[in-house]
């Protein structure tokens, strides 16, 4: 038996008491959710993951080009694009500790929300062409749904996913284009104590992706606002790219 890679217990001949009783305590060990489970970070240099993940990939998000991070339709007044990616647990459920922001600044608002209507459009660059395979949102809107103001604040409800563009996508330019992928999340997708959704791609058609844009169009309920405070890229890294010179790459020859 390995964990993070180091034998841990090893089981000579056929004996299903032994494997069993490793198994168990395996299990309890990973039930605990202490240091390295899900929900923490597994070592000090390691992003904080709301979700375990898939056997094979890893956590890529140190691949996003945070220079070319744009995010339309946000409230000004909370976080910004940068505040998805903080590598840190959010504040939601950090038990009243301080979090810092990229710049190591102590900050308390560190979620976005949508400002005039519940749509969000997120444009994500990457360093290098990744091999996407799960995306993790993360959403933690306040038990009591009475906002001041009478907003109710909602989890994301609708993802519209499009590869390897050049900028940002404006909402009436997004809505008239296929989209690479759209997701349609359940209430029940949600881990009840992260706040995380586990959203799986197609993946055969995130292959060779420089960028993503993530467009939220709707969210689960009858409220104007929706709410993210962590987004984590899970995949494989591919080759570096040159940065400024993102091209859009079409179906067609000269798309």
């Amino acid at each position: 038996m390995f964990k993070d890679r180091k034998p841990i217990s090893t089981i000579h001949g056929a004996d299903p008491r032994k494997l069993s009783e490793v198994v168990k305590r395996l299990a309890t060990e990973a039930d605990s959710d202490g240091p390295g489970g899900i929900g923490e970070t597994s070592t000090a240099n390691s992003a904080w993951l709301g979700a375990a993940s898939p056997k094979g990939y890893y956590d890529v998000t140190d691949q996003i080009d945070v220079r070319g991070l744009d995010l339309l339709n946000s409230d000004s007044n909370l976080g910004d694009a940068r505040t998805l990616f903080n590598r840190s647990k959010p504040f939601a459920l950090a038990g009243g500790r301080v979090n810092t922001d990229l710049d190591g600044n102590e900050r308390r608002i560190d979620w976005v929300e949508s400002d005039t209507d519940e749509q969000l459009m997120l444009y994500i660059p990457f360093q290098s062409t990744l091999r996407v395979h799960t995306l993790q949102i993360t959403s933690l809107p306040p038990k009591d749904l009475d906002q001041e103001g009478g907003d109710a604040v909602m989890r994301p409800k609708t993802l519209h996913l499009y590869t390897n563009r050049a900028h940002v996508l404006g909402f009436e330019e997004a809505e008239d284009l296929a989209a690479t992928q759209t997701i349609v999340l359940q209430p029940q997708d949600w881990d009840g104590g992260t706040g995380t959704v586990k959203v799986e791609l197609r993946f055969v058609k995130f292959q060779k992706v420089s960028s993503l844009v993530l467009f939220v169009s709707d969210g689960h309920g009858e409220g104007e606002r929706v709410r993210i405070d962590r987004v984590r890229i899970i995949g494989e890294k591919g080759e570096k790219r040159e940065l400024g010179r993102l091209e859009k790459i079409g179906d067609e020859p000269g798309e």
